[in-house]
Formats: C-alpha cells, structure tokens, sequence
C-alpha cells in the first residue's frame, strides 16, 4: 500500500474501500473481505445508512485502531454548525469508535449557503481531537476558495466524482496549488464504459491486468487517492493489486485523452437533496 501525506502532516492510504450503495446488512461482511484482502481505509457517510454495518466489521477484525483509516460525512439535511456536531456524535456511536480519522462535508448544496458554519464545526471537532483530519466533498473552486478565505483549517483533502472520463484537470490543478489532495469516488466510473473504452482494454491485455486496474494504477499516478467499491470478494482482490507495475508516461497520456467531462453523478451546483 501506498501513502500519502496530507497537509496536516496525517498519513493515508492512497487506496481506500468505498460502502456507497452497499447496504448495512451487506456493509460488515464486504468491509471485512476489503480488511483481509489488505485495505486499512474505510469511506463511509451518515446517509450510506451502513456506519452501524463497517462499525461491526472494524470491532471484528481485530485490527488495531490506530493502524485503520476511517472517513465518514456529514449529509446536506445536518448542516449547521450545531447540527454537524449532532450528526458526528449520532456517526461516531454508529461506528462505535472514539474518534474518525477523516470528517468530510458531503455536498456543498450552495443553495442552502450553511457549508462555511458546517465547516466551522469541523474545525471545532478537529481542534477537540475528535478527528484527526477535516475535508470536504464535492467542492468546486468557487466553494472552496470561500472556505480558504473564511476558515482557519485548510480542508485536507476534496472527495469529488473523477475517472477518465471526468478527469477534473481545472479542479486538481487549483488543489494541487493549495496543497489539497483530490480523492476520486466512482473512481472506476461505477463499472462503466471507461471499463469498456479501447484505450484501456488495449492497455490491459498489454499490461496482463484487468481494465479496474489499469484504471486505478493511473490514479495512483496522478497522485490521486481512489477508494473503489465492490462487494464480490474476487473484485475486492483485484482492485488492490495495483502495486506491482507501472503505467508508462505514454500509456498515461493515452488515458488523459479520454477525458470528455462525462459525469455520473450530478453537478455539484445542480444537487438539492437535502
């Protein structure tokens, strides 16, 4: 496993296992075959509605605390500064945990303009030691500039939908440039057609490695963190054997070209959930 340095000095996982749509029920048993097959990150979200579920699979591994790496999120609907500090109380006791390693801001939902106190309560946790790093997911420029200027603890990290059909190159530039990590979710485009595309297939057969890994090895490169989600046990393997080779510069650019601003999910100014 790789590492990385977050700009509080705090050490991560550059890989990590992601539980969106995986059911509480489901969330023990998948988080314990990610621990067996090597992961010690864990990214989790109160509105996931599996904190109970990874909680249960991290008391059961027998894995020490201090050796795991925890995230979990505030939801749009507990923004606030008094309700983020009721919704961690609510996501550590799911977790059954005395501390999270990661605390992240889910959506910015500009709209509802709560993100810099919600923000603000991350700072308060962080200061308390409750966590041991603070971030933001989602977070175009604009947001993130806001928190810069009005905030005193800059966000380690922005957790935001990138592959290389989003590769998000205005968005890592302006972190790269303050120090800020981007980390991918749907990093594999939840199994889709980048899986497919020719540049990548061709690359796997050339590499003897299946698309999922070529695809997570140039993240890897790009400095990125990933945390990919799978509840087969044989992908869970697989998404983590990543270490043992090397995209060419050329290979990468290959793969850089496939960007075409293909989101998923919705944009960041576009979601209203709550």
């Amino acid at each position: 496993m790789i590492h990385v340095t977050l700009n509080n000095g705090l050490q991560m996982p550059q890989l990590g296992f992601g539980v969106w749509q995986v059911s509480d029920e489901q969330a023990a048993e998948a988080v314990s075959n990610a621990f067996k097959a090597g992961y010690t990150s864990i990214d989790t979200a109160m509105i996931y509605r599996n904190e109970r579920g990874v909680g249960k699979a991290i008391k059961q591994s027998g894995i020490l605390r201090e050796k795991l790496f925890i995230t979990t999120k505030v939801w749009n609907a507990d923004q606030g500064y008094d309700n983020t500090l009721r919704a961690f109380e609510e996501s550590l006791e799911k977790l059954e945990l005395d501390y999270i390693d990661l605390y992240l801001i889910h959506w910015p939902t500009p709209q509802f303009d709560q993100y810099v106190d919600t923000y603000k309560a991350l700072e308060k946790l962080y200061h308390d030691g409750r966590v041991k790093a603070i971030g933001v997911c989602n977070f175009e420029i604009e947001h993130l500039e806001r928190v810069l200027k009005e905030c005193e603890v800059k966000p380690v990290l922005n957790q935001v939908e990138c592959h290389p059909y989003l590769a998000q190159n205005e968005l890592r530039a302006f972190c790269e440039q303050h120090d800020i990590f981007l980390e991918a979710w749907s990093p594999l485009d939840q199994g889709g057609d980048v899986l497919k595309d020719e540049v990548v297939v061709k690359l796997a057969e050339a590499y003897g490695k299946t698309p999922a890994q070529i695809v997570l090895r140039w993240h890897l490169q790009r400095h990125t963190i990933a945390i990919p989600k799978s509840v087969t046990p044989s992908r869970i393997v697989e998404n983590i054997a990543v270490f043992d080779f090397q995209l060419s510069d050329s290979d990468m650019e290959q793969i850089n070209g496939l960007d075409c601003n293909r989101r998923k999910g919705p944009h960041p100014n576009e979601l209203h959930n709550r």
